[in-house]
């Protein structure tokens, strides 16, 4: 695993947090909530890429075709 995919999560994470705080000051809550679903959506789709990966590397560690 590349140490840069978990500063691309955190960074996303970051970044969706700020904008989050921003938008929620200035009154556009809906926004804001729908802002942070997007990127937990983003970050689950990175995760499930890399388990999907995990398990298809185990699958063919021990031959299981």
């Amino acid at each position: 695993m590349d140490v840069n995919l978990i500063f691309k999560i955190a960074a996303i994470g970051m970044i969706t947090a700020i904008l989050h705080i921003v938008l929620e000051k200035s009154g556009k809550q809906e926004y804001a909530y729908l802002l942070t679903l997007v990127g937990v959506i983003i970050v689950l789709g990175v995760v499930i890429n890399l388990v999907s990966n995990l398990f298809n590397d185990v699958r063919v560690l021990f031959r299981l075709y």
